[in-house]
């Protein structure tokens, strides 16, 4: 086992005292740091991106060769609150005053928080793929931000927000939460390149961040995981989901999915209400409308084309449903990207 002990003042030190256990190449871009590793101990990378008031972001995408364990001591100048999620493989924690030690499985998802001096031990196991999203957010320069309004959060996670001298512990351990992960995954594929791609990703790790939270009120009010379904038939659900998301002009069937996926009409209806808070039929118009809106903006079909290369049959359905969801025709939607396109031109030209 591989036992690397942070003590950072500064969410930088953090990514750099990594280094200086697993070596690897350290590159920067922008806000970005991101470190490349293939050794003996470990093949992937571990990116850091820090954004303004107190919230910076670790991805970890590696394969450890050796089991390893980040001791994580709580420093009075850093000791944010963490918001883990795995997106592939599991993770394990424990405070350091303590032998027992929580797994963290694929789609589950973990907050803590220590006292300062206080440790925090997260370990990775041996020849496990990771895919795991931190969330770091520390706490006296997030709550400087005037938009910020903890007092909405419920009363544990409003006491750990504002315990900004550090004196409690906290950790809470979440529940099955498969949305998160297309969120992440939606984060990564960021296009763009400097401030741009920076933005896209920080609009990214606030939406991650809400749903840490509503996985945590749900806790507390005893919202249960569906009890038609077991973990792996969720999972089904959510490669269903993703196979629209590819293919969003097939034409799809309840009874057809059913007989793909093995799963009753009833237990599909339960999965994408879970997932998503839509029934199938609701979730496959609503990816059908984005993929429309995208094309309608990045492309030059015009609104038959992409009324038709999207599987539509009806015109006039398209947009009735368009204007419904966007309060825009697509018509309406069309003129006014035509007028700020050729604003821009003109500008560029002058």
């Amino acid at each position: 086992m591989i036992e690397i002990e942070i003590i950072a003042d500064s969410p930088k030190d953090f990514i750099e005292q990594i280094h200086d256990v697993t070596g690897g190449l350290i590159t920067n871009s922008w806000n970005e740091t991101l470190l490349t590793v293939n050794n003996d101990v470990a093949i992937g990378t571990i990116r850091f991106i820090a954004f303004d008031w107190g919230v910076n972001i670790l991805d970890f995408e590696l394969k450890v060769h050796k089991e390893i364990t980040f001791r994580l001591k709580a420093h009075e100048e850093f000791n944010p609150i963490r918001f883990v999620y795995p997106s592939e493989g599991f993770l394990t924690h424990r405070f350091g005053t303590q032998n027992q030690e929580h797994k963290i499985d694929q789609f589950q998802s973990l907050i803590f928080t220590n006292k300062t001096d206080g440790y925090n031990c997260i370990s990775f196991p041996e020849g496990e793929k990771i895919n795991v999203n931190v969330i770091q957010i520390v706490r006296k320069q997030f709550l400087k931000k005037r938009t910020t309004n903890v007092s909405t959060l419920s009363k544990k996670l409003y006491e750990v927000f504002v315990d900004t001298d550090h004196e409690h512990k906290f950790a809470n351990y979440g529940t099955l939460n498969l949305r998160m992960a297309d969120v992440i995954a939606a984060m990564k594929k960021a296009k763009g390149k400097g401030m741009l791609r920076i933005l896209k990703i920080e609009a990214k790790v606030y939406e991650i961040l809400s749903m840490h939270i509503q996985q945590h009120d749900m806790l507390l009010k005893g919202v249960p995981l569906p009890t038609s379904l077991i973990k792996s038939e969720l999972k089904i659900v959510r490669k269903l989901a993703k196979g629209i998301v590819k293919k969003p002009s097939k034409d799809y069937t309840l009874e057809q999915l059913s007989n793909d996926s093995g799963l009753t009409q009833a237990k599909l209806q339960d999965g994408f209400k879970f997932l998503y808070n839509r029934t199938v039929t609701e979730y496959i118009r609503h990816i059908r409308l984005e993929c429309a809106r995208d094309l309608l903006k990045n492309s030059d079909l015009n609104i038959s084309q992409v009324v038709y290369s999207i599987g539509f049959s009806s015109r006039s359905y398209f947009s009735k449903i368009f204007k419904e969801k966007y309060d825009i025709t697509p018509n309406e939607f069309k003129k006014k990207l035509t007028i700020v396109t050729t604003e821009i031109e003109q500008k560029e030209i002058a």
